[in-house]
């Protein structure tokens, strides 16, 4: 059987996407997203509970979040979990789970009264897709 590694997130950027250009002039952004779920404890009081993800979007995604992308921008991100591990300066293990970006939607509404243009996926959601071949560039340090 095989497995299906698929996430879907709405949430808000924690901070303006850093973006870096690898050799070859491969971009990549990084950016921490929160997604907040309220419920209801026993006493009936809302409570609020936020996590944190650290998103990666490669080629074409990087360059769009680095244009139009900034704090607190809404956005949909759909992708897969990618864990990494890098020995730091002390030769300490570490490790890193990501959600590698393969579709974004801008959720945010604009303040000149249009809409963000989008473009139709494979996977028929609305949104912008990005070029990211089946196989990335090898693993390297992005602790930016």
């Amino acid at each position: 059987m095989r497995g299906v590694n698929r996430v879907m997130l709405i949430g808000n950027l924690g901070k303006d996407p850093d973006v870096q250009f690898l050799e070859g002039n491969i971009g990549v952004a990084k950016f921490p997203l929160a997604t907040t779920e309220t419920f209801k404890d026993r006493s009936g009081k809302l409570v609020s509970q936020t996590e944190w993800h650290t998103v990666v979007l490669w080629r074409g995604l990087a360059e769009l979040a680095q244009k139009y992308l900034h704090k607190g921008s809404l956005v949909y991100i759909e992708g897969r979990l990618r864990t990494r591990s890098w020995e730091d300066k002390e030769h300490n293990r570490k490790f890193a789970t990501e959600v590698v970006g393969d579709n974004l939607i801008m959720l945010d509404k604009r303040t000149d009264g249009g809409n963000h243009s989008s473009l139709h996926t494979d996977s028929g959601i609305e949104g912008i897709s990005g070029d990211t071949p089946l196989e990335e560039p090898p693993p390297q340090d992005l602790s930016f």
